[in-house]
C-alpha cells in the first residue's frame, strides 16, 4: 500500500492482565496469555444500536459509548484476571459481594461490574473535578479575576492527573499492563498500515495512537478548562453543581474530537493531539515479541466484515 492510502479502522482496544482486548464494531476479542504460556481467546458479539436511535446522535454517542467502554473493560480486566490466576491464591468473596450474589442471583455479576463503573467515574470526578475546586477555592481571597482561577484550577487538574499516572506507572503490575498497551496500539497501526499482522511487522511501530483513552481524557480536561472557565466561582457548590450537569457534554465533544482525530492525517489533527501522544508516553511501554503475539490474536480474531476504510 503507497503512503498516499491508509487504513482508517473503528477497531480500538484495552490492555488487561496478561492480555490484550480488541474491539471492532460488531464483535470483541479477548486474548490473555496463562501462566504456562497458552494463549485463552474468548469472542463475542457485541450489541448495537439502530442507526436511526438517537444513541447514534453526536455528542450523545460520545457518552453511551464512554459508559459502554468502561463497563466492556472492566468485564475484560475481570475475565483476564480469571483465566491468569494459576491458583496459587484463594479468592475470599467481600461480605458485599456475597450479599449482592444472595439477593441478586445471577444478575449479580452484572450488578458488581455495574457498582464498579459508578465507583470508578465517582473517584474521578472527586479526585479530578471537585478537589481541584474547592482547592483552588480557598485563593479567592487573594485572586479575584475569574479567569485566573479556572487557569489555576484547570493547571492543578491536570497536574493531578500527570501525577497519578506518573505513581501507578512505578508499579510492577502496572507495568506490565502498560506494556500491552503499547502492543495494542503497535499491532493496531500495523493494520491500519495495511501491512500483515505479524510480531516483525508490528515491532517497527510506535506505541503512540491519536485514539488512545489516555488521549481522550486529556482531551476531557482541556475541553473541561475551556467550558468551566465560564462558570463562575460565586458558590463554590454551585460551581461543582453546574460542572456535574455540563460533564456529559464534555464527554461527547471530547468523544467527536477524538474520532475525528483517529480519521485524519493533517496538521491541524497533529497539533489537537500531539499533547495527548505525549501522555502517552507515561501509559505505554515497549512490548516484547509476546505480548505482541497476544495483541495480533486478539486482533485477528475480531477482524470481521467492514471494520475499516480506505481513503486515499
Amino acid at each position: 500500500m503507497s503512503k498516499e492510502c491508509k487504513k482508517y479502522t473503528s477497531v480500538g482496544g484495552q490492555a488487561i492482565i496478561e492480555g490484550v482486548m480488541m474491539r471492532g464494531p460488531e464483535d470483541l476479542a479477548i486474548a490473555v496469555r496463562k501462566t504456562d504460556g497458552e494463549i485463552v481467546i474468548k469472542k463475542e458479539t457485541l450489541k448495537t444500536s439502530s442507526k436511526k436511535s438517537f444513541k447514534k446522535l453526536p455528542i450523545v454517542r460520545g457518552v453511551f459509548a464512554l459508559f459502554g467502554s468502561m463497563i466492556l473493560g472492566v468485564k475484560a480486566l475481570t475475565y483476564s484476571a480469571e483465566i491468569y490466576d494459576d491458583g496459587s491464591e484463594e479468592y475470599e468473596k467481600s461480605k458485599f459481594e456475597e450479599w449482592i450474589e444472595a439477593k441478586m442471583g445471577d444478575k449479580a455479576d452484572d450488578i458488581l461490574i455495574g457498582f464498579s463503573v459508578v465507583t470508578a467515574i465517582g473517584l474521578a470526578v472527586l479526585l479530578f473535578m471537585i478537589l481541584p475546586t474547592f482547592v483552588i477555592n480557598f485563593l479567592k481571597r487573594h485572586i479575584s479575576e475569574p479567569l485566573a482561577l479556572s487557569g489555576l484550577e484547570g493547571a492543578l487538574k491536570i497536574g493531578l492527573f500527570i501525577g497519578y499516572i506518573s505513581l501507578i506507572a512505578k508499579m510492577k503490575d502496572v507495568r506490565r499492563v502498560f506494556e500491552y498497551h503499547g502492543a495494542e496500539h503497535k499491532v493496531i497501526h500495523c493494520f491500519e498500515s495495511g501491512q500483515e499482522l505479524t510480531v516483525e511487522n508490528a515491532r517497527r511501530f510506535t506505541t503512540l495512537h491519536p485514539r488512545c483513552g489516555t488521549s481522550f481524557l486529556l482531551i476531557v480536561m482541556v475541553i473541561s478548562i475551556i467550558m468551566f472557565s465560564f462558570v463562575g466561582w460565586t458558590s463554590v457548590f454551585v460551581r461543582v453543581g453546574l460542572k456535574l450537569l455540563l460533564l456529559p457534554l464534555v464527554a461527547g465533544l471530547s468523544f467527536e474530537i477524538i474520532k475525528w482525530a483517529g480519521r485524519h492525517d493533517n496538521m491541524l489533527v497533529n497539533m489537537v493531539s500531539y499533547p495527548g501522544l505525549m501522555l502517552q508516553k507515561l501509559t505505554t511501554r515497549e512490548p516484547d515479541d509476546e505480548q505482541l503475539e497476544v495483541a495480533i490474536v486478539a486482533m485477528k480474531e475480531v477482524l470481521a466484515g467492514d471494520v475499516w476504510e480506505e481513503s486515499c
